[in-house]
């Protein structure tokens, strides 16, 4: 098999969219249908915020060369209003800019403005300011929430219709998509939940825009909406509305990766097996969730505890190559499925069985037939003879006849390259480091935050500034007081995610949730002296909540209770803290004074000697120099511990290589394709970092001098 070697720097429609020519799109039970003709809709998810600017012409042609016609993007609600009513539009946020770059490679886009994306983006897609507006409940019939999604979403339609981008205006935008998967959690919101459903399809429809709107995993989606399938698998869909064509919005390609998770691997054949299938049984619109993933720059990756790298084993990787033998399997699929295009959206379909679930179907048009022999067999290959003539079929796959005489693809038969991805470093000691450590200063020591309470508060109350809060306050204890002991403990509860403690200005300990639980019981013994004892507890979140009924009351930080325990013999006695008077901090000193986003070489308060080891709330800085070329650059962030890094102030999201992957349920060898796939199957990465590297596109370096810093917060090494 050939080898096809990429390069990683790492440092230690409307026809083709002639101007303004509007365009009718429409639909029927067999499919999409634009200017009157029937169409197959080849899409592909690519998030514009999980790439950048320079990389979106890339992708794109990519895309097209892929064999597809359609892309698919979310709209992020919190990205674009990170203040109520202030909104943000710029950089890799120009979405008008990501639309206009769909139409120039001649392709058709699908608009998911939802605004609730999951996404395994921080908080759905939610901006954290609405979770506390007086009143409010997300997803269901509140008047708050649906005004702030009503102001939202008619936002990015009139930006959409101001620039002429829809398709009854000669853009690329077909389809338009209102909420998002409500269907899977509806249940737990009863008759609201029904109300609400209601309200978001006459509010879709209320806009006019002339193209369709779609409603995914809704199976009541009322009309004109439609319900489409998201899943591994959508060959067994069929459409609630009989008159509405059978679609697929999410074909998952790979899945997310976790903090502390393998890495999951989803074969080409697979996914070759899944799209086959799909359009075998009627299918004429199907969309890969992801084509391209990205990268969660900055804090916006959400779980919690959801990587940096949005990887998830798409056609084209993270930063933006061709994983093969993906891409080249699928576009081999793709061209066969356009070739029949009229033969599958105009053909009478018939079935013939031919026992243990192997099926042929037919697609018969005046002008001819074309066939799919289709064998969901795990271990068996089925041996058929078709008018005539004799034909295996491979177990677990689908074979295309266009004109049912020739076999023109086949799912199991690979015949792409694949790609070897290597890395190529430059040398570590080249790289000058200073130093300085994270000051905690007379504010944090003497309890004196930007605000108090005489509580324990939610860390989604300082609107997800930052993933950082300090919880401050004092104890004053004397001889006489019941709990007076020299075995005292202090206890914190806590839900998001990670604590480090402080006791009279001295450092005590640190705790961490695992993935998948997220609450952790930090204990430690503590001396505490007669008088006033500040205590200083900071809290970090590593993204919110993103799916889940009711996701957005899930709490972070540190809900408590905090309590004093003293043991005395065998006597216990409690000093519960959470209703004193609590002082509130946001953020980091470091992060304060800007230091991430200095270009200066002003050495002042950094430190140059020999770098500290095992020393955590620490920043770091070095300068490099842009690799040659136009490959890809990664940051091996291999020995750190956990924290973020910037590049030239360009968060480039967080890092936490210490935490290793299980160490079982990986694979040994080659992953068996056949049989239904789940993100448990062909695991990858057991023992290993969950991620290493860490992308740097080339449009946030600069040619000369480079700026790069890491805030490292811990120095664990963690394990599952």
């Amino acid at each position: 098999m050939k080898t096809t070697k990429f390069i990683l720097y790492a440092l230690s429609l409307c026809s083709l969219f002639q101007a303004l020519t509007a365009c009718e799109v429409s639909l029927d039970d067999r499919a999409i249908t634009i200017d009157g003709k029937r169409r197959v809709l080849l899409s592909g998810s690519i998030h514009y915020p999980r790439s950048t600017q320079d990389m979106w012409p890339d992708l794109l042609r990519k895309s097209k060369e892929g064999g597809l016609n359609t892309i698919e993007t979310y709209v992020f609600w919190n990205a674009h209003e990170p203040s109520r009513r202030q909104y943000d539009f710029n950089g890799n946020l120009d979405l008008v800019r990501f639309i206009k770059s769909i139409k120039d490679e001649g392709l058709y886009a699908v608009l998911r403005i939802g605004p609730y994306v999951c996404a395994e983006w921080n908080y759905g897609g939610f901006p954290v300011w609405l979770h506390n507006m007086p009143g409010v409940e997300f997803r269901t019939a509140n008047s708050v929430f649906m005004n702030e999604m009503q102001n939202f979403t008619t936002l990015i339609v009139d930006m959409m219709r101001k620039e002429k981008l829809f398709a009854s205006q000669g853009g690329p935008i077909i389809l338009a998509q209102i909420e998002n998967e409500y269907g899977n959690v509806m249940s737990k919101y009863g008759d609201a939940g029904k109300a609400y459903v209601d309200w978001c399809a006459n509010l879709a429809d209320s806009y006019q825009i002339g193209i369709p709107w779609l409603m995914c995993q809704q199976t009541d989606a009322p009309p004109p909406m439609i319900n489409t399938c998201n899943g591994w698998y959508c060959d067994n869909f069929t459409p609630t509305n009989p008159n509405t064509p059978k679609m697929w919005t999410e074909n998952w390609t790979g899945w997310f990766k976790s903090w502390g998770g393998a890495i999951p691997h989803r074969t080409a054949e697979d996914v070759a097996f899944a799209v086959a299938r799909f359009f075998q049984t009627g299918g004429t619109f199907q969309n890969y969730y992801m084509y391209h993933g990205g990268t969660n720059f900055g804090r916006t990756s959400g779980g919690p505890y959801l990587t940096t790298s949005y990887d998830y084993d798409a056609p084209l990787d993270e930063y933006g190559n061709l994983n093969q033998p993906k891409w080249g399997h699928l576009k081999e699929l793709h061209k066969v499925l356009i070739k029949m295009e009229k033969t599958l959206t105009h053909g009478n379909i018939s079935n013939v069985d031919y026992g243990n679930s192997v099926t042929v179907t037919i697609y018969a048009t005046e002008e001819g037939s074309g066939c799919f022999f289709g064998n969901p067999n795990t271990t068996t290959d089925a041996t058929i003879t078709f008018q005539g003539s004799e034909y295996v079929v491979p177990a677990w796959s689908v074979s295309i006849l266009p004109d049912c005489k020739n076999e023109e693809y086949n799912t199991a038969k690979v015949n792409t390259q694949t790609s070897l991805m290597v890395k190529k470093s430059n040398e570590a000691a080249s790289l000058k480091w200073v130093w300085r450590p994270e000051i905690i200063d007379g504010p944090v020591l003497e309890g004196k935050g930007k605000f108090a309470a005489s509580k324990l508060i939610d860390q989604k109350q300082i609107n997800d500034e930052s993933d950082y809060l300090w919880y401050m306050t004092s104890v004053n204890l004397n001889d006489d007081d019941p709990i007076w002991s020299d075995n005292m403990t202090l206890r914190v509860n806590g839900s998001g995610h990670v604590l480090h403690a402080y006791v009279n200005g001295e450092y005590l300990d640190s705790e961490w949730a695992t993935y998948g639980i997220f609450n952790y019981k930090f204990e430690k013994q503590v001396k505490l002296k007669p008088g006033p004892n500040q205590i200083a507890l900071l809290s970090a979140t590593i993204g919110l909540q993103n799916y889940g009924p009711m996701f957005d009351l899930v709490q972070s930080g540190i809900p408590g209770p905090v309590e004093i325990v003293a043991r005395k013999g065998d006597e216990r006695v409690v000093k519960d803290l959470s209703a004193h008077k609590w002082s509130y901090k946001v953020g980091l000193h470091g992060l304060d004074d800007k230091l991430s986003n200095s270009y200066s070489d002003n050495l002042t308060n950094w430190l140059s000697e020999e770098l500290p080891s095992n020393r955590r709330m620490t920043w770091y800085k070095t300068t490099f120099k842009a690799p040659l070329g136009s490959d890809s650059v990664v940051l091996d962030l291999l020995g750190m511990g956990k924290g973020f890094a910037w590049v030239n102030g360009h968060n480039i999201g967080r890092y936490w290589p210490s935490y290793m992957a299980q160490e079982d349920g990986c694979i040994t060898g080659s992953c068996d394709y056949r049989g239904s796939y789940d993100n448990n199957k062909c695991l990858i990465g057991c023992g290993e970092p969950s991620q290493r590297y860490y992308h740097v596109p080339r449009s946030f370096m600069d040619k000369d001098v480079n700026t790069w810093f890491c805030w490292k917060n811990s120095v664990e090494t963690h394990r599952m």
